[in-house]
């Protein structure tokens, strides 16, 4: 049976759910256990969006003396519910929001990642690994036109060496249960043109999402193993991992549902599972990122879904990957996968890569030829057999905005 089908298997009831459980998280190393991490789920589903919790929710969504297990890894309890301040009367209201909107939202939710020079080295890096995190709690939404078919799987094909003069790179974090990493995408700013010190990747890869916070010793690395130096096995000294360098997060704007509901299962939390990061050169250097990486990729918000043909890239860790090595899927025309009618369904392509492609780019042909960024790896099936991500609108756009102007 395919991990997510509609009509007939989800009518099917008992059947159907086994299906349903199969979609979950591919590859924030640690997604479910951040440095403040929660057992909480998702919102409930029933194809209605749900509104952000109001104070006094807040306060008991953090479950004092909570806690518990996901992914084999133990959670702490007694969580801060501050986290959850500044946020709309309803998800409707955010797309309204302005400059200020954003920037109040952002000091209540303050990111603090001050620069270890040289804590990232090539062990540390090489023991970070995805965590295996629960299944969904929310089934798909139901037999509203929000969901598709999953697509025919698609088998993932190794990108040519060398790496560089190309986007794509790896992210690594601490959290408390220990290291973790993801892939990310160097992208355009739009207020530095040919200057970007931004990179694009999911939120899951930088925040726990509901009751928790900011991992910690957030890093890019562009062109990770851009040689192949460590490469099947092999050990590799920091200058062959990181050819371009370390550079370090000093400024992260995930999506604002993202933090207030999301967490280690796919969810409609997934719908807006996206984050943009503003980094710099832990050796400093007069060069931004996009200059030292020669490349850098716009984002094309609101991309006409019909008329795309998407390629998902990312950094795949689990057999009979080893994150080690670039991979790409061709999945083409996307389909279509809801928790939540009320939200813009995610793009959804047949593809066999595993976790640690959490946050990949998903890239597509803009009108006048160029590659442009339309998705980032968020979620696929037990079965590796499919990856889904958000579809990026107004709430993505406005993030973007604003920490370019910041």
């Amino acid at each position: 049976m395919s991990p997510i089908r509609r009509s007939a298997d989800r009518a099917s009831g008992a059947a159907a759910r086994p299906a349903r459980a199969r979609r979950r998280a591919v590859g924030a190393a640690l997604v479910a256990a951040a440095l403040l991490g929660s057992a909480a789920c998702g919102p409930d589903g029933g194809g209605k969006a749900a509104p952000p919790p109001d104070g006094q929710a807040a306060a008991t969504g953090a479950a004092p003396g909570g806690g518990g297990v996901i992914g084999g890894l133990t959670l702490p309890s007694g969580l801060p519910s501050g986290l959850l301040d500044g946020l709309p009367k309803t998800w409707d209201d955010l797309k309204k929001w302005k400059f200020e909107d954003w920037d109040n939202w952002a000091n209540q939710h303050v990111f603090n990642n001050p620069v270890v020079k040289d804590f990232w080295n090539p062990d540390k890096m090489g023991d970070s690994k995805p965590a295996d995190p629960a299944p969904p709690t929310t089934p798909p939404a139901g037999d509203s036109g929000a969901s598709d078919p999953e697509p025919p799987v698609v088998k993932a094909s190794p990108v040519a060496r060398p790496y560089t003069k190309q986007p794509s790179g790896k992210v690594f974090f601490s959290a408390e249960g220990g290291r973790g990493n993801c892939s990310a995408t160097v992208i355009a700013d739009p207020a530095h043109p040919g200057k970007s010190n931004l990179v694009w990747t999911a939120g899951h890869c930088v925040h726990q999402g509901k009751g928790g916070g900011f991992y910690k010793d957030l890093v890019f690395v562009p062109a990770y193993n851009n040689s192949g130096a460590s490469s099947g096995g092999k050990k590799a000294p920091l200058d062959q991992l990181a050819p371009l360098g370390t550079w370090w997060a000093d400024k992260v704007v995930p999506s604002p549902q993202w933090t207030a509901e999301g967490g280690g299962t796919g969810d409609s939390a997934s719908q807006y599972d996206f984050a943009v990061m503003r980094v710099h050169n832990q050796n400093g250097g007069g060069k931004s990122l996009e200059e030292t990486v020669g490349s850098a990729v716009p984002v094309w918000f609101d991309a006409p879904r019909e008329s795309l043909s998407v390629a998902a890239w990312g950094y795949p860790l689990f057999k009979p990957f080893d994150g080690q090595e670039l991979y790409k899927c061709d999945g083409g025309k996307p389909s279509r996968l809801s928790f939540d009618a009320k939200r813009p369904s995610m793009l959804t392509i047949g593809c066999d890569m595993t976790q640690g492609s959490s946050g990949g780019g998903w890239f597509a042909k803009m009108p006048d030829g160029r590659t442009a960024l339309v998705s980032n790896t968020s979620i696929g099936t037990e079965e590796h057999t499919s990856l889904s991500g958000p579809y990026l609108e107004t709430v993505a756009k406005q993030a973007l905005e604003y920490i370019s102007k910041k």
